[in-house]
Parts: C-alpha cells; sequence; structure tokens
C-alpha cells in the first residue's frame, strides 16, 4: 500500500527505545465482540495486539469494557486518581476520530451486502445489481441492515425503504451481537438479504456452514459513504507512542493484512476497489 512505502520512510528511524519502560502491550478492547476482539483472544485485534507485543517484546495485558457508548472515556481516557490508565491503545478507529490521537491507516473496508446462493439474487454482483432488479422483484425483499448505518442511508436514497429490517448495533443485551443478523436471520431465511460492515460481513458469512452464502463489497457513490480507513488510536500528548505504533504497522503490514483476509475483512483501496 502506497501509505505504507511513505510511513516506511518516514519513521525509518524511529525505535522503540522510547517505550522500553513499558511492562505490557495493553489494548484497549470489547469483551465479546468478534471479529473485532474478545476476551478469549479469538479476535483479529487481539492477533495483532499479540504481534505487537511480540515485537515489543511485551506481554499482553488487555482492558475489557463493552464498545458501547463512551468507549473511549471508559477505557482509553480511564484513569482514577493515582491509578495508570487501564490500557493504552484502541486497535480499531475511524481514521481521523476526533477522540483520539490516531494512526495513519492499516486497512480500508466497506459495507457489503450479503445474500444466500441459489436463493434468486445470483446475478447481483454489485450495488449496482442489486438497484436493476426489476420493481417487483424489489419490492418482494426483506434487507436486514443496522440503524443509523450508511446502509439505511443507501436503501432511502434508492426507494427501497419499505425493504429495509433494521437491528441494533449497540444493543444493551450482552447476548446480542452485530452478527446476529447473518449468522442466524439470514442463515436461517428470515430475511433475504443484509447489509453490513464489511468486517462483520465477511467474518460471519464465513462462519455459517448451512447455507453458502455471498459477500458483495458496496461502492461509495454521491451521498453514500461506504468504505472507511480504520487506524490504532492512542492518549492525545502521547505522540511518541503513535510513531512507535506506526513504525509497527508499517514494519508489518503484510502479516497484518494476511490476518485480516484469514478473518474474511473484504479489503478496498482509496477508490473503493477490491484488494
Amino acid at each position: 500500500m502506497c501509505c505504507a512505502v511513505v510511513l516506511a520512510f518516514a519513521f525509518g528511524c524511529v525505535g522503540v527505545e522510547a517505550e522500553e519502560t513499558r511492562a505490557a502491550f495493553r489494548p484497549c478492547i470489547d469483551p465479546s465482540n468478534l471479529p473485532f476482539a474478545n476476551t478469549q483472544g479469538e479476535g483479529f485485534e487481539n492477533r495483532i495486539a499479540d504481534l505487537f507485543a511480540k515485537k515489543l517484546g511485551l506481554p499482553v495485558q488487555a482492558y475489557a469494557f463493552p464498545q458501547r457508548m463512551n468507549f473511549i472515556r471508559n477505557t482509553l481516557r480511564y484513569k482514577l486518581p493515582g491509578e495508570d490508565f487501564r490500557c493504552d491503545i484502541v486497535m480499531s478507529l475511524p481514521a481521523g476520530f476526533d477522540q483520539a490521537l490516531t494512526t495513519a491507516p492499516y486497512y480500508r473496508s466497506t459495507y457489503a451486502l450479503v445474500y444466500p446462493k441459489g436463493k434468486g439474487l445470483d446475478q447481483v454482483k454489485s450495488g449496482g445489481d442489486l438497484l436493476a432488479l426489476s420493481a417487483d422483484r424489489r419490492s418482494k425483499l426483506t434487507i436486514g441492515i443496522h440503524d443509523k448505518s450508511p446502509a439505511s442511508i443507501w436503501l432511502v436514497k434508492h426507494g427501497m425503504e419499505a425493504q429495509a429490517k433494521p437491528y441494533q448495533m449497540m444493543s444493551p443485551d450482552p447476548d446480542q451481537y452485530p452478527g446476529q443478523i447473518i449468522e442466524k436471520d439470514l442463515a436461517q431465511g428470515k430475511i433475504d438479504a443484509a447489509v453490513v460492515w464489511g468486517p462483520i460481513a465477511g467474518y460471519y458469512a464465513k462462519r455459517v456452514r448451512d447455507v453458502e452464502l455471498v459477500v458483495v463489497p458496496l461502492r461509495s457513490e454521491p451521498g453514500v459513504k461506504f468504505d472507511y480507513a480504520i487506524a490504532m488510536g492512542v492518549r492525545y500528548g502521547e505522540r511518541e507512542w503513535k510513531e512507535t505504533v506506526e513504525k509497527l504497522i508499517v514494519e508489518n503490514q503484510s502479516t497484518i493484512t494476511g490476518i485480516l483476509r484469514e478473518y474474511g475483512v473484504p479489503l478496498v483501496n482509496e477508490r473503493g476497489e477490491p484488494m
């Protein structure tokens, strides 16, 4: 990736000596939010944290907190008087997220359409193909989406709001998780298709065994942004730590990309084209 080349040059002389006082690599994670992370270490954020910790010669000491409202305040910025911060890095944040000092992006993904093979949508290879279906065919579809997401904006833009079935992205119920829209309702035929964030789409489509699911990455269009660059985040003021993390990203980008592909993450370039 071109950004990796630029960073390799920019941070080629940055060492990890300034971080030798760290006793552990301490990511802020959600305790149960696959494919991103969980307390069993099964997510790709866990895997990347393990990779970085090994490179720094440190153990991993994760701090888990449900990724609901105020996640940054309750993790990265949480500190009681006389105590240390609980964790030092958030492994996945939108690039430029204003509540943390974000690194250069380490991947870009996009929302994806997911549907079961052999159920009448096999000709759909893009968002445009879905919109090109006959009005009668489209009217019979039920499409699962997460509320307040680009998917809902997209369906409204194209006159398909009646076909949308909204699901909560962040439910207060600990047994609810974003991937169940695919793993349960789509796989069981309760909905005809789903449009969700790419890492969720790819991971849960791979986990379903009873039916083959097709994942179609979606391209951004005027008025609807589907693809986003994802970075890591540290506390404001910790610029040396940020540079250390960016150097780790650059030096391990191919391994990171391999991990993301293992989890089925649809990767796209800055033009939204599949990689």
